[in-house]
């Protein structure tokens, strides 16, 4: 509700102004009347107000005298000036007061009504600006993060209130969309004039720190799941919010930063129009999750792309649940992502432009906002992979691509290329040609990668056996295996095992 001051000389004119607008409906509530600029002066020194109609022609201090003395205090509030003088003097000197606008008497209702809401509107753009400018310039999370001296430090103290009772800091995260609509300055407003016990601070473009002083001991989960169903209903708002535990001074203020930022990784399980504390996570599922990195490996190369992306959907939904800590979904993501790496690597598709290297994959996976964020990333990369590996192949002649997929499904077996030459009727020395040129390495090497590819993946996502995981992927000698193991990956399988750990 926007306050407005009437000042006139005339007392039926002054009635007369406040009868003839339906304050209420615009959204103003008139709170002073005065007869001159003088009296004006004073009721405002009292109370400041958003928005001053007043006239020109007055005794003691007239219009133009109030406004200017006004302007050297204060240059917030929108004024309107009443005249009965259509004169080219009165509206360059009401320009250089900043005034919204002048109305020649006798007034138009109307007219005004339009100015009034003009300013008003004004005034909103220039307190969400100014509310921005004022948060943007005052480097809150450098504070929080203490990368502040004791002398700067002393400087933020300063500006935040006295704590009575208790403080309870919360962060809220904004859903991108939402924000687009609303803007982060709007809802910075909206929480000053809605919610007088919250201080909120700007921290980055899309979200903010809330400081809710209470006088008592309060439910804080439930009075900010009612604020954010607010910021819902009456701005399309969408938010999480992390809550740390109450302070009584602001010595914790750093401890309670940490733990809102911690919980914030919440928002990929609970998603947006949630609110967590400590208590809310505390009990959650920790552990691995079981990945088949093989079975996902065999759907990629043999291009079945349908089935590649239901494994990654049926991984997520029966493995993530809100009873689950989040660093579970983050350990199993980073496996689908080696996975997807040492395939791009195997088949000379990291170079491809627009395939993602490792860093680039996990620097996606920790700014997806959410698990649906989360799985477009893999079936996004995993339709490209597929795609390129029908490019790749197409450039392979059928029996090569016939061997590859042959060494695939039967690498535990006693393969050679003289047996392979025999059953696809070639010469075995001219089939080697062919192999080492079209795929880049022997059929040998090939085969040897293929093994130890698979047995580097039993080692970090089974409890076998190096000897058993020698066996398995038709190693029938143990120290020969660690040896070629050790050629392809420059670390033995107890070493990587133990580095697992």
């Amino acid at each position: 509700m926007k306050t407005v001051m009437l000042v006139e000389d005339e007392e039926l004119i002054l009635e007369g102004l406040r009868s003839i607008i339906d304050w209420e409906e615009l959204g103003m509530q008139v709170v002073h009347m005065a007869h001159n600029g003088k009296e004006a002066l004073a009721l405002f020194e009292k109370e400041p107000v958003d928005i001053i109609v007043t006239d020109v022609e007055m005794p003691v201090l007239n219009g133009l005298g109030f406004l200017k003395a006004l302007r050297e205090k204060n240059t917030r509030s929108r004024c309107v000036i009443l005249t009965g003088y259509d004169e080219f003097e009165y509206a360059r000197k009401a320009i250089s007061l900043d005034v919204e606008d002048y109305i020649l008497k006798p007034i138009d209702d109307e007219k005004l009504t339009e100015v009034l809401k003009a300013a008003a509107k004004k005034l909103d753009e220039e307190d969400r600006n100014r509310a921005a400018d004022m948060e943007k310039k005052i480097g809150w999370k450098q504070f929080l993060e203490g990368r502040l001296n004791e002398e700067e430090g002393k400087k933020y103290l300063e500006l935040l209130p006295e704590i009575t009772g208790s403080l309870t800091v919360a962060m809220m995260k904004l859903e991108p969309e939402s924000l687009q609509r609303t803007g982060m300055t709007e809802l910075l407003c909206y929480i000053r004039e809605k919610e007088e016990r919250i201080r909120p601070l700007y921290l980055t473009p899309d979200s903010l720190l809330l400081f809710f002083y209470s006088a008592e001991e309060e439910d804080m989960t439930r009075y900010f799941s009612a604020f954010q169903n607010g910021l819902e209903e009456e701005l399309g708002v969408f938010t999480f919010i992390s809550i740390s535990n109450p302070a009584d001074s602001y010595e914790n203020l750093s401890k309670c930063y940490k733990i809102c930022t911690r919980l914030q990784k919440y928002r990929m399980i609970d998603g947006y129009g949630s609110c967590v504390d400590e208590k809310h996570v505390e009990h959650r599922m920790s552990g691995d999750v079981s990945i088949d990195s093989m079975t996902l490996r065999k759907l990629i190369l043999k291009k079945d792309k349908e089935g590649a992306i239901n494994y990654i959907e049926d991984l997520f939904i029966n493995n993530i649940r809100e009873s689950v800590d989040v660093d579970v979904l983050y350990q199993m993501s980073l496996k689908i992502a080696l996975v997807l790496q040492d395939i791009k690597v195997e088949y000379k598709l990291a170079k491809v432009k627009k395939m993602q290297d490792l860093t680039d994959m996990l620097e996606k996976i920790y700014q997806a906002e959410d698990i649906y964020g989360l799985k477009k990333i893999f079936i996004g990369e995993i339709t490209d992979i597929i795609t390129y590996l029908h490019t790749e192949n197409s450039q392979y002649t059928p029996v090569v691509r016939q061997i590859m997929d042959e060494v695939e499904k039967n690498y535990r077996e006693d393969m050679n290329l003289k047996t392979l030459a025999y059953k696809y009727h070639m010469n075995a020395s001219y089939l080697g040609q062919i192999f080492q040129k079209e795929v880049g390495c022997s059929f040998n090497q090939h085969l040897n990668n293929t093994k130890n590819k698979i047995a580097k993946d039993l080692i970090l996502n089974t409890n076998m056996k190096i000897n058993e995981i020698a066996a398995e992927v038709g190693y029938p000698d143990t120290s020969y295996f660690y040896r070629k193991f050790k050629q392809c990956f420059g670390v033995s399988p107890a070493s990587l095992r133990e580095m697992r750990k």
